[in-house]
């Protein structure tokens, strides 16, 4: 039996080492990590390579790591959420799924999640984003008018909100959530208490040049740097349609063409972001967009349903996990032979994603790494 977990270990962290162990410690079971690959939920390239992430992983706590799939990886935290569940729902042996979060009430959590059910939720949120709210602004303060404040405080935190999305993705189910509250520094905090930090500061540091030794377990390598990327980026907007860019996920309501006109107006991505984003189109949601520009994932594609699970690397338990996975399990981007026509099509992505981010570290590195690079085995992960 197996608990999962989803994650972006982006780098892997005492935070996360605290998570996947506290999750062994309280079922009793072996670890499933769902992890992003070599792009993130942020739209931003991940930090370091996604074998040397699954390699940190299983030093760290976990059995068995399965890469989810690009196109999830960089959507909305509800496709985000679905995506990571159904990878984990593969898996026969997987009774849990743990989550880190702000607050660890499960009943609250379950009432902010299944709020939207409500019928005066609902009417409130089309009023409000009729005056303009974003879909989450418009959820939050609708569930604060009709279930108050205690429940409608827990998707003010990002951790809660994507547990709140993981607990409507497992509904129906036999996987249970178990949530675990957070500990050391908040999200996106600016600051440490000498164990503990926010991946985001710990990725400031490293990408400054400053060591974090004391709050990483394992150091990662060689890492990237995603302004390396805006080239090939504003290139490839600048060659877009207006339809073309329609295509993709997040983008309607003309934001389309802001985005093209400051594509052809500024040449780096953070002049991009800062003249598109407002209180309705949040960098978060361009920073996505963005990142399906470059690996050309599409909202037809982000809908398709893998039936496959990308194994990066497992131990001797996580080994046992693989024969109770109901999905294709591939072990080798070169032999996926028969493969259905949906799940190529998100493999690819995968590819596209690693050769992207091949070229945003100090040298470029040589595409095919998905193919050339082997499965990390118990013996290597020591």
């Amino acid at each position: 039996m197996a608990v999962a977990v989803i994650c972006e270990l982006n780098p892997f962290h005492n935070g996360h080492r605290y998570l996947l162990n506290t999750a062994r410690k309280l079922t009793g079971e072996a670890v499933l990590a769902v992890m992003s690959g070599s792009f993130t939920q942020r739209g931003e390239v991940a930090l370091c390579s996604k074998f040397g992430r699954a390699k940190a992983a299983l030093k760290g706590g976990a059995d068995l790591v399965a890469e989810l799939p690009a196109a999830y990886a960089v959507s909305c935290a509800e496709r985000f959420a679905r995506g990571g569940v159904n990878t984990a729902k593969m898996f026969g042996c997987v009774n849990y799924l743990a989550f880190g979060c702000e607050d660890d009430d499960l009943e609250i959590l379950k009432a902010a999640a299944f709020a939207g059910e409500n019928p005066r939720v609902n009417t409130i949120i089309a009023e409000r984003m009729s005056g303009g709210d974003y879909y989450p602004k418009a959820y939050e303060y609708a569930v604060r008018q009709v279930y108050g404040g205690s429940v409608a405080d827990v998707l003010t935190k990002p951790n809660n909100i994507l547990a709140v999305e993981y607990i409507r993705a497992l509904k129906g189910s036999n996987i249970e959530p178990l949530p675990i509250k957070r500990v050391g520094a908040e999200h996106d905090s600016e600051g440490t208490d000498g164990i503990y930090a926010s991946a985001s500061y710990i990725r400031k540091l490293l990408r400054s040049g400053k060591s974090a030794e004391k709050l990483l377990p394992y150091a990662p390598g060689e890492i990237t740097y995603p302004e390396k990327l805006d080239r090939v980026l504003i290139y490839r907007l600048r060659n877009m349609t207006a339809e073309q860019l329609r295509a993709l996920p997040e983008v309607g309501e003309g934001l389309e063409n802001r985005i093209l006109s400051a594509a052809r107006e500024h040449g780096t991505a953070e002049e991009v972001i800062n003249c598109v984003k407002t209180k309705r189109y949040t960098r978060s949601r361009i920073c996505r967009i963005l990142s399906c520009v470059l690996l050309d994932i599409t909202e037809e594609l982000q809908n398709k349903t893998a039936g496959y699970a990308r194994v990066l690397g497992f131990t001797s338990e996580g080994e046992k996990m693989l024969k109770t996975c109901s999905g294709r399990v591939i072990t080798s981007v070169a032999k996926t032979d028969g493969l259905d026509a949906d799940s190529a099509e998100l493999l690819a992505a995968d590819v596209r994603a690693t050769d992207a981010s091949a070229l945003a570290y100090e040298k470029v590195k040589p595409c095919g790494a998905d193919y050339l690079t082997k499965i990390i085995k118990p013996n290597s992960a020591k």
